[in-house]
C-alpha cells in the first residue's frame, strides 16, 4: 500500500470536513451530535460539579474523537501514529485552560480561554522546559488550520442580513477602512509585513478569530500570533469598562450606543458583555454588528492569502517574475477554502434552528482545537521572545489603530445610525 504524504493543510481540510459530514449524516439519521463538555462555573460547588461522572464521560467520547482526528491527519501525512503519543499530554493542558478560562468573573471581563491556554504552555516552557517527549505533537498550526475550518460553522452570511443595510455598510467601511489604516501604520513605524497583517486583521474584523486566520492564510510566525492575540485580550478588558461610560458621557441612544461598540471591541465576549452593561438594545445591536463583521472574516481572508501569495518578495518563480495563476493556487492554503465551503453550507444548506444543535457541538470543538493550538504556542515560545524590540513597536500600532478605530466607528455610526 503507497504511503500517502500530503501537506498539512491539505490533511486539516480533509480531516475538518470529513469530521463535520459526519456529524451532519448522523444528525440527520439520529439526531445525535457529539456531547459537548461543561466547563462553566461560579462557585466551589459549580466548579466539583464539573467532576461529575457524567461531564467526564462526555469529556472522554471529545477525547476520543479529537485524538481520531489527530491520528487521521498524522497518517494523511505520512507520520507514523507513534508520534501521536504525547496528544493526551497536550489535551490534558487543554482541558486544565478550559476550566481556567470557564470561571464567570473571566467570562465576564472578556478573557477567552486562549489566553490561559498561552499562559500555562509558557509557565511550563520558561520555569520548568517542555518535556522532549511531547515535542512532536505540539504542532500549533495543524490544530489551528483544524480549528478554522469549524469555525466555519458560526460564520453565517445570514448575519449580514439580519443587521439591516446600514448594520452591513458600517462593517463593510469599518472592516477595509481600519484595517488599511492599521497596515499603513505598520508600514510607517517599519514593522514586518507577515505581523502587521495578523495586527491589521486583529484590530479590524473580530480580534483572535481574525488573528489566527489570517495568520494560517499567510502561514505567519505562531510566536507573532500568540503576541497578537495577547495584546486583542489584554486591550479589550479596559474596553468593557471605558466604552459604556463613554457612550453615557455622550450620550447616545442605545441603538448608536450598541453600533459603536460592535464595530469597535475585538473580541465577541467582550462586544457581549459591554452591550449588556449598557442595556438590552445595546447588546442586540452591538451583537448583530460584530457578527456582522465576523462574516467578513471569511472574505478577507481570501484576499489577504492572494494578496501575500501575488506579493512576497521570496515567492517569485525561477526567472524572478510574480507568481502565475497556478503558483498561486500550489501555495493557496486549501483550509481557507474548506473554511469558506463550511461557512456555506450552515449559511444556506444547514441553517436555522433545526441544525444548531450541530453548529453548536462544532463551535465547541472548534473552541478545543484552538486551545490546543494556543497551548502548543507556550511550550514552544521563549517568554522574553514576546517582549522584543518590534513586539514593543507593534504594541504602539495596535493602540494607535485601535484608537483611530474608536473614532472612525463612531463617525460611521453616528451618520447611519444617528442620522440617517
Amino acid at each position: 500500500m503507497k504511503k500517502l504524504n500530503l501537506t498539512e493543510d491539505w490533511s486539516a481540510t480533509i480531516v475538518g470536513l470529513f469530521f463535520i459530514a459526519a456529524a451532519l449524516a448522523v444528525f440527520g439519521l439520529s439526531h445525535y451530535v457529539l456531547p459537548t463538555a461543561a466547563f462553566g462555573w461560579d462557585c466551589s460547588a459549580d466548579f466539583l460539579a464539573l467532576f461529575s461522572a457524567s461531564n467526564l464521560w462526555r469529556l472522554l467520547l471529545i477525547f476520543a474523537a479529537s485524538y481520531a482526528l489527530f491520528a487521521l491527519a498524522y497518517a494523511l501525512q505520512g507520520k507514523p501514529l507513534a508520534d501521536t503519543a504525547s496528544y493526551a499530554a497536550v489535551f490534558l493542558l487543554a482541558v486544565v485552560a478550559s476550566l481556567i478560562g470557564g470561571n464567570k468573573i473571566a467570562n465576564d471581563w472578556g478573557l477567552d480561554t486562549v489566553i490561559f491556554s498561552l499562559l500555562i504552555g509558557l509557565f511550563i516552557k520558561n520555569v520548568f522546559g517542555t518535556p522532549k517527549w511531547m515535542e512532536k505533537t505540539l504542532v500549533s498550526e495543524l490544530y489551528i488550520k483544524i480549528g478554522l475550518i469549524f469555525l466555519g460553522a458560526t460564520i453565517l452570511f445570514q448575519n449580514l442580513l439580519k443587521s439591516g443595510a446600514f448594520g452591513l455598510i458600517q462593517s463593510v467601511v469599518v472592516v477595509f477602512g481600519v484595517w488599511y489604516f492599521a497596515f499603513w501604520l505598520c508600514k510607517r513605524f517599519k514593522i514586518d509585513k507577515e505581523l502587521s497583517v495578523m495586527l491589521s486583521s486583529a484590530v479590524s474584523i473580530c480580534g483572535v478569530s481574525a488573528a489566527i486566520a489570517s495568520a494560517g492564510a499567510i502561514k505567519g510566525d505562531p510566536k507573532k500570533l500568540s503576541y497578537v492575540v495577547s495584546l486583542v485580550l489584554i486591550v479589550a478588558v479596559p474596553m468593557i469598562l471605558l466604552m459604556p461610560l463613554s457612550a453615557k458621557w455622550l450620550c447616545l441612544n442605545e441603538t448608536l450606543a450598541g453600533a459603536w461598540i460592535g464595530g469597535t471591541i475585538d473580541t465577541t465576549g467582550a462586544v457581549v458583555a459591554t452591550g449588556a452593561l449598557y442595556g438590552e438594545e445595546a447588546l442586540k445591536t452591538a451583537t448583530i454588528v460584530k457578527f456582522s463583521q465576523n462574516v467578513l472574516l471569511g472574505i478577507t481572508a481570501f484576499f489577504i492569502t492572494i494578496y501575500w501569495n501575488y506579493t512576497r518578495q521570496d515567492k517569485t518563480d525561477d526567472t524572478g517574475e510574480k507568481p502565475r495563476l497556478y503558483l498561486i493556487w500550489e501555495r493557496f492554503p486549501k483550509f481557507v477554502l474548506g473554511f469558506i465551503v463550511v461557512s456555506l453550507l450552515f449559511s444556506f444548506f444547514f441553517a436555522g434552528a433545526d441544525y444548531k444543535p450541530v453548529s453548536d457541538s462544532l463551535k465547541k470543538f472548534q473552541n478545543l482545537w484552538f486551545t490546543l493550538g494556543f497551548v502548543s504556542i507556550g511550550l514552544e515560545s521563549d517568554f522574553k521572545a514576546l517582549f522584543n524590540k518590534e513586539n514593543s513597536k507593534a504594541a504602539l500600532v495596535f493602540l494607535g489603530a485601535q484608537f483611530f478605530n474608536i473614532l472612525f466607528t463612531l463617525l460611521v455610526a453616528y451618520l447611519l445610525f444617528g442620522k440617517l
